[in-house]
């Protein structure tokens, strides 16, 4: 993330997650949604390791019922919303969203043993 802070607040804001620890002074910060944990972290904190955005992070949840609702909240908080939710060929039901450095956050529930 470019900021720590700033990122944090889109999170919180627009996600639904919680403010665990952390700020950009630190560098990095903890945030969690149910037993969802992230770690955001800033271009010097994250220098040594060689990572380059943007990334993909994958949400993976309890059902085809709570991709539509996060995506619902989501859209309703005005997140950024890169594709609405579909069951794909691979059996898993999505969407992609965005975070504000143009990370992807795919959210997705694995149908396969529902059939």
């Amino acid at each position: 993330m470019r900021d720590v802070d700033e990122a944090a607040s889109y999170y919180v804001g627009r996600l639904g997650f919680t403010l665990d620890w952390g700020d950009e002074k630190g560098g990095i910060a903890g945030i969690s949604r149910g037993a969802c944990r992230l770690f955001i972290t800033n271009r010097s904190h994250r220098k040594s390791f060689g990572n380059k955005r943007p990334v993909v992070i994958w949400l993976n949840v309890e059902s085809k019922a709570e991709v539509d609702d996060v995506f619902a909240e989501w859209k309703a908080a005005k997140a950024t919303i890169e594709s609405d939710p579909e069951d794909t060929p691979w059996k898993l039901r999505e969407f992609v969203a965005a975070d504000l450095d143009g990370n992807l956050i795919r959210v997705f529930y694995d149908f396969r043993s529902d059939e």
